[in-house]
């Protein structure tokens, strides 16, 4: 099958799209998606939260446990820097795809410019096109990684990029400190003391997404972003009014659709944080819909912890009354990242896929081919 280019400009005006962005029936959408049942998640208002020194709902800890995400409020990120980050997020997809593949993303790599997978997959295609980039800058106390967004911008796209890189500089400052917060609610919902998870990602590597999904003529068809469980620990997700996020609960039968706020983000646990908490905080099955009018777009920030510490749950979450036993082996998040970059495409069973080459490479004493 000749490889196809996704130029989201022309694809998004056919009436009829190429067969490797087409999914199987028992995996595209509704016909109807606005038939589609949304899911109740609860709502954590996070400057109360900080300044109050209490606890949380048990709507929160019941909803880590069950399927993992929850909202926040009253986040302490600006209108102005959030209308900003949209602004210059439509200007760069607006601009041709010569121009954005200038940032291409190379295989292996988590950062840079994709126009789908084309070029590392060829079927089950997603309608979209992302831009991503590391910001180790927005790490608190990092001196060295300081203006890393604004000097990837330039390096990459041009000294006509600065300002975008300034803009999503300061965002990606700001989501550092929101995702450090939104620890400390996690390890309330655990038991824990407030400040214990804080700690592990104190010295973090997060990772900021752009995602634009263009219209598509035939949406029942196409999947805007597979299903799959993030592999990353925190994902703090702002989606526009359009809408398009959905999550299969374990035990459903059916998508749930998350109604978009504009004065929340959306927070979902992924498989590097369930491993943290021994299994006892939940990834969640969701994926993205595309849109037959009109085009979605959506901030999406990674919070991982350094790329070489050992993921490992606390003591407290492992053994005790309950003789919990450990859920997953010990593992970098280097490991899993490099795992899912070159060796799995993401998808339902991304974590015991990666569990059981870590069993296999350790009893073989070397090194894995790709699965």
């Amino acid at each position: 099958m000749a490889a196809v280019v996704f130029d989201a400009a022309i694809l998004s005006k056919q009436e009829a799209i190429p067969s490797q962005f087409v999914w199987p029936a028992d995996e595209a959408p509704a016909a109807d998606a606005g038939a589609v049942e949304e899911i109740a998640i609860p709502v954590v208002d996070l400057a109360g939260f900080m300044a109050s020194g209490g606890g949380i709902g048990r709507d929160v800890a019941e909803a880590c446990e069950r399927h993992g995400f929850f909202q926040v409020v009253n986040h302490g990120v600006g209108e102005e820097l959030l209308a900003a980050a949209y602004r210059c997020c439509d200007e760069f997809y607006a601009r041709p795809l010569a121009e954005k593949e200038r940032a291409r993303r190379r295989a292996g790599e988590n950062h840079g410019y994709a126009s789908s997978f084309t070029g590392r997959f060829d079927c089950k295609l997603p309608w979209k096109e992302t831009l991503s980039f590391n910001c180790p800058a927005a790490v608190p106390g990092n001196n060295g990684g300081a203006g890393a967004v604004v000097d990837y911008f330039v390096g990459v796209l041009g000294e006509d990029y600065r300002h975008m890189g300034e803009v999503y500089q300061e965002y990606c400052n700001v989501m550092t400190r929101l995702a450090l917060d939104i620890t400390e609610v996690l390890a309330m919902a655990l038991g824990l003391a407030r400040g214990e998870l804080r700690a592990f990602f104190a010295d973090a590597d997060p990772v900021m997404r752009l995602n634009h999904y263009p219209p598509c003529r035939q949406p029942h068809l196409t999947l805007g972003t597979g299903p799959h469980r993030d592999p990353t620990s925190l994902t703090l997700l702002h989606q526009d009014d359009v809408g398009g996020l959905q999550v299969l609960v374990d035990g459903a039968t059916s998508w749930r659709a998350v109604r978009p706020r504009r004065d929340a983000f959306v927070v979902n646990i992924g498989d590097t944080f369930a491993a943290l908490t021994n299994g006892r905080h939940a990834s969640c099955l969701h994926r993205a819909v595309v849109n037959g009018v009109a085009a979605r777009r959506s901030l999406t920030f990674f919070l991982n912890p350094r790329l070489d510490r050992v993921v490992a749950p606390p003591p407290a979450l492992v053994g005790g009354e309950e003789g919990r036993p450990r859920a997953f082996p010990d593992f970098t998040w280097r490991e899993f990242l490099e795992f899912t970059q070159r060796h799995y495409r993401s998808d339902t069973n991304t974590m015991d896929a990666f569990v059981a080459w870590i069993k296999q490479r350790d009893s073989s004493g070397g090194s894995n081919e790709s699965l």
